[in-house]
């Protein structure tokens, strides 16, 4: 295990270095910012959209981390040919692996997590400067406590995409494994209209292939709750649970597939 947070940890801080996810970070406060002026023009409405953007870009943002550094944990070990150091060193390549994955993980839900902190100090700021008179017309607080269940299940999607990414790069090349990546996080979020492609007037082998991905593929639809928490709806504990565990198993399907393909791969 010890061998596990070493390599978790050196991921962690060549991450935190890292250019890419700062400027994203970045780019996704400075989005959740001119939300509030972009607010200012439809009246009445100010609060919805400052949460909806805000919740888009954080997980936008989260996914594009998530993708570009993920596909380059093992590719830029075996470029850069560190691999034959480190797994000369006593560490097994599943270690690496799992390693690799939390490093990675625990980057995204610390840029997460300060996305988090500057969207509630935009909705601060907007609560703020609101009259009390306005604020009978929202459907939910500013400040509410509902949104960080939409920051959790975000988490949780970053972490599957995490281990798409990591998948795709122990067999294919960067650019492959990033198209491969993003293909299967944009068909997850249409998962449901795969089962029904025959209603909507597709040939019967389309309806097929779209039910053989509807089973083969993550079903994230359960985890965009954005809508749910922006109109102060609520979102019950047994449904994030449930969305959660169906991710969780199949991330930990993904390492283990990952951790098969990288044990048999050569690197001479």
């Amino acid at each position: 295990m010890s061998a596990v947070l070493i390599v978790a940890r050196g991921v962690f801080k060549d991450s935190i270095r890292d250019r890419v996810a700062y400027n994203l970070v970045f780019f996704a406060i400075l989005l959740m910012a001119s939300s509030y002026l972009l607010a200012q023009l439809t009246a009445g409405q100010d609060v919805k959209i400052i949460k909806d953007l805000g919740l888009a870009a954080a997980s936008l943002m989260g996914v594009l981390i998530a993708v570009f550094i993920g596909i380059g944990l093992v590719a830029k070990e075996v470029e850069r040919r560190s691999i034959y150091s480190l797994l000369s060193k006593p560490i097994t390549r599943s270690q690496f692996i799992l390693g690799k994955y939390l490093g990675l993980v625990f980057t995204l839900v610390v840029n997460l997590a300060v996305m988090a902190i500057a969207y509630y100090i935009v909705l601060a700021c907007l609560d703020w400067l609101t009259p009390e008179s306005a604020k009978k017309a929202w459907e939910a607080a500013a400040l509410d406590p509902m949104l960080l269940k939409a920051f959790a299940l975000i988490s949780v999607e970053l972490m599957l995409v995490t281990a798409l990414a990591l998948f795709f790069s122990t067999f294919s090349s960067t650019f492959l494994s990033a198209s491969l990546t993003l293909a299967v996080y944009i068909i997850g979020h249409f998962s449901d209209d795969l089962r029904s492609l025959e209603s909507f007037g597709a040939s019967p082998v389309v309806s097929t292939v779209g039910r053989w991905l509807y089973y083969a593929l993550p079903n994230l639809a359960p985890l965009n709750v954005t809508e749910a928490v922006v109109h102060g709806h609520q979102v019950s504990l047994q449904h994030m649970l449930l969305a959660s565990g169906s991710i969780g198993l199949y991330v930990a399907v993904l390492l283990v597939a990952s951790t098969l393909i990288f044990e048999r791969r050569d690197f001479k």
